[in-house]
């Protein structure tokens, strides 16, 4: 007889070790979403099925936001999100889940929910890539004036460069304006448990870390490495961001990795040939607005202007599905604990 299925434990602390394991040997072994390993982040709670499998989410007003689809054997996943949503009903809320991918997507249609595109991820397969060619003229400039400037990349624990990360991260958000809070959720994290299993790239100037960019392990089908999170001083030199990936880049190619990933940007690549059914024209409507004029809410066009530079051959379409049908509160939710507005 199957044991009932636990209801979830957050792990927010380095003591929640075990916990922590669990979550990371399911995402290893089950998990083929770009981002997956984003559901390790510090904040995050966890449901675990009866019988193996898990759902990464948070809760958010009558909402349970959940990310990036079941992690569980091909065969139990129906049987996953049926958990959490008897889990979800036992909680009076209502599941959001978010950057689904397509087969995500199609599982979720055919359990009731209701799909709309939210936007896509973007990657490059790394054993041909090079800079070579008039494609990459522009960046190969960019590069090589930061590098001309002095600029050096290095790979380091962040534990050694701690305090200035610390600095980079309080004067980017400040040069965001004082009303702009830092995007969670979707997006990666230095520091906590997950963090001995990424990679930090910093660019120095004068011996002095004035950008990073963080890397997160990708399993499943198109394995390889996520860039995560990136930031920098507002006075950092134009292509400093550019010379620490392709620093980050070689040695990756070096070790024989796959794919690079340049992760989720919500509101582009919405295209009615990726649309699935039982979908709401409503929400359509309003993510492509957002897609047109939501610069303020999310900065999609400067996230995309960066990764088409590197002529991504991967796009993936990802979604939002709604349990018990799509509402502009869900949506408005989804923006809330993400800290996008």
């Amino acid at each position: 007889m199957a044991q009932a299925p636990r209801q979830e434990q957050s792990v927010t602390r380095e003591e929640s070790g075990e916990e922590f394991d669990r979550v990371l040997e399911t995402v290893r072994k089950h998990a083929d979403n770009p981002s997956a390993f984003l559901a390790l982040n510090s904040g995050n709670a966890y449901f675990f099925g009866s019988d193996g499998g898990c759902v990464a989410y948070r809760r958010a007003g009558r909402f349970l936001i959940q990310f990036g689809g079941v992690f569980a054997a091909p065969e139990r996943q129906g049987a996953v999100l049926e958990e959490f949503r008897a889990f979800a009903r036992r909680e009076r809320r209502r599941i959001v889940g978010v950057q689904l991918q397509r087969e995500d997507a199609e599982l979720y249609a055919g359990h009731g929910f209701t799909l709309n595109q939210l936007g896509g991820s973007y990657g490059v397969q790394l054993p041909e890539f090079s800079l070579r060619g008039s494609k990459f003229v522009k960046l190969r400039n960019k590069i090589s004036r930061a590098k001309r400037l002095g600029l050096q990349v290095q790979e380091a624990p962040v534990a050694d460069h701690a305090e200035r990360i610390a600095a980079i991260d309080a004067a980017w958000l400040r040069s965001k304006g004082r009303h702009v809070k830092e995007i969670e959720f979707m997006v990666g994290q230095v520091g906590g448990p997950a963090q001995r299993h990424r990679r930090l790239f910093l660019g120095l100037l004068e011996g002095r870390p004035i950008a990073y960019i963080s890397y997160s392990p990708v399993y499943g089908s198109r394995s390889g490495w996520l860039h995560d999170l990136s930031r920098r001083m507002p006075d950092t030199p134009p292509g400093v961001m550019e010379a620490i990936n392709a620093s980050a880049v070689e040695s990756f190619r070096g070790e024989g990795a796959q794919w690079l990933h340049f992760g989720f940007t919500p509101f582009t690549a919405l295209d009615p040939r990726h649309e699935l059914t039982p979908t709401s024209p409503l929400t359509n409507k309003f993510l492509r607005l957002l897609a047109d004029h939501g610069e303020a809410v999310y900065p999609a066009a400067s996230q995309l202007a960066y990764k088409e530079k590197w002529a991504p051959e991967l796009v993936l379409p990802e979604y939002l599905a709604f349990d018990g049908g799509a509402s502009m509160g869900a949506v408005w939710r989804l923006l809330r604990v993400t800290k996008s507005v």
